[in-house]
């Protein structure tokens, strides 16, 4: 076999050089690689499935395998006009729940969007080529599906997920990062859960704090409220977010004081996410109906109010401040029990009023907290906490976290779910053996979003 070498060849006459013959196929040596002539929009196939996250070359088309999880394959970061990268679903299981592949865009558009985008058609192939900084990589398949990554991405809190939702749930005070804030076709609107720290109670006969304010919204998305079942007093919208970083607070209980401590500074404390806040329970108010006992008591006002003694009889304010749904109802009045002693009134809860104290010898339950299953599970919070009482009797707390007052002392209310605290128990009607009143539980802030 005859070889020719030579650096450059040029056609001699015309615009048109032609190598070999018709049926002859031209190859390059192995290791060999051109340039100048163009692609044909075909790619070398890579034949080891990928399962976990990678950056692609040009050139290079990828199988990918989501049988274990999503995948996330990101496109080459400094791209040129003419640069092709393909993708196909190796399993069969892009159209799954959780099994999407998301595909990174490295900086530069994808269909003129600043958008990831995802793949979520079961069996589906696609392949983009990168033609310019306006439209950035488009995919030349027209019968497939590539879509800008349009839901919401997140970090704070403690992350769970129920199906296509991510729930982010906060115990303490922290920071809800959004990185992408998505788009109305997928989402670009929060649910949210907020609740302020119960209020506490004082010593000796004093009302249940009250719960605190119970805050809740339900986004809907392109149409389509969220799936989750609400309280009956959510918002009918969530809170739109930007890709910026929200501050999240979680309020805590108000701490519980003695005999005869009045209780006015231990209102429970606001929590807050965005334009959210949820006011912290009013404080049980101590009775100073007898000699020495902290005179001028008063009863609080908050998200939800305490409750009253027999003497001072003014309930507190629930919903204080005002916000449509109310966050919260009045608490119960206080009394006294068939001249057996004295008796508080329950506070108010995020779904009843505190109960009133009645004779012969008990003190008022909490008013019921509200349900919500925005962390995918139904559960009870912001119970008012049940009132205190002298000689004899007991009170409960209200269902959802508040506390109650037994005969073995008070209660406080439940950490994370806002309860009021629980009234205390005096034995005797000089209230000498008086014990403390308890605490409000902490509140809790969650957020709930579409992201798949």
């Amino acid at each position: 076999m005859s070889k020719i070498k030579v650096n450059e060849i040029e056609n001699r006459t015309g615009s048109t050089l032609t190598l070999g013959k018709s049926g002859t196929t031209i190859q390059l040596a192995c290791g060999a690689t051109q340039t100048g002539f163009g692609r044909t929009g075909t790619v070398d196939w890579c034949t080891t499935a990928k399962t976990s996250p990678f950056t692609s070359v040009s050139g290079k088309g990828y199988f990918i395998n989501t049988t274990s999880g999503a995948v996330t394959i990101t496109l080459p970061s400094s791209p040129s006009g003419g640069d092709i990268v393909s993708i196909k679903d190796y399993a069969g299981t892009f159209g799954q729940a959780c099994k999407a592949v998301t595909i990174g865009r490295g900086g530069s558009k994808i269909g003129g969007l600043c958008l990831d985008a995802t793949v979520d058609t079961a069996g589906d192939s696609i392949t983009l080529i990168y033609v310019d900084g306006t439209q950035g990589w488009l995919n030349v398949q027209t019968d497939d599906t590539i879509q800008g990554q349009s839901f919401v991405a997140a970090t704070g809190g403690t992350v769970t997920t129920c199906g296509d939702f991510k729930i982010h749930t906060f115990t303490s005070s922290g920071c809800f990062a959004v990185s992408n804030a998505g788009t109305p076709t997928g989402s670009n609107s929060v649910s949210y859960l907020v609740i302020g720290g119960g209020g506490s109670a004082g010593g000796w006969a004093p009302g249940g704090g009250g719960a605190g304010g119970f805050r809740e919204g339900k986004a809907v998305n392109n149409g389509n409220p969220d799936s989750y079942t609400a309280s009956p007093l959510a918002a009918a919208s969530g809170v739109p977010v930007l890709a910026q970083t929200y501050p999240i607070t979680v309020g805590a209980g108000g701490a519980g004081k003695p005999y005869p401590q009045r209780n006015s500074t231990t209102k429970g404390s606001n929590s807050v996410f965005a334009t959210i806040t949820s006011a912290g329970g009013g404080v049980g108010a101590p009775n100073d109906a007898y000699p020495g006992h902290d005179s001028g008591a008063t009863v609080g006002n908050g998200g939800s109010g305490g409750g009253s003694t027999a003497s001072p009889t003014t309930v507190g304010q629930g919903n204080t401040p005002p916000v449509s749904p109310p966050q919260g109802n009045n608490g119960g009045q206080g009394g006294t029990g068939g001249g057996a002693g004295y008796f508080g009134g329950g506070g108010g809860g995020a779904g009843a009023v505190g109960s009133n104290a009645g004779p012969p010898n008990d003190a008022g339950p909490g008013g019921a907290g509200l349900a919500s299953s925005i962390n995918g599970t139904p559960t009870l919070r912001a119970g008012g906490g049940g009132g205190g009482n002298v000689a004899t009797g007991s009170s409960t707390g209200g269902p959802g976290g508040g506390g109650g007052s037994t005969p073995s002392g008070s209660s406080s209310g439940t950490a994370n779910t806002g309860g009021g605290g629980g009234g205390s128990y005096a034995p005797t009607p000089t209230g000498t053996s008086a014990g403390a009143g308890g605490s409000g539980g902490s509140g809790v802030v969650i957020i709930r979003y579409k992201f798949q």
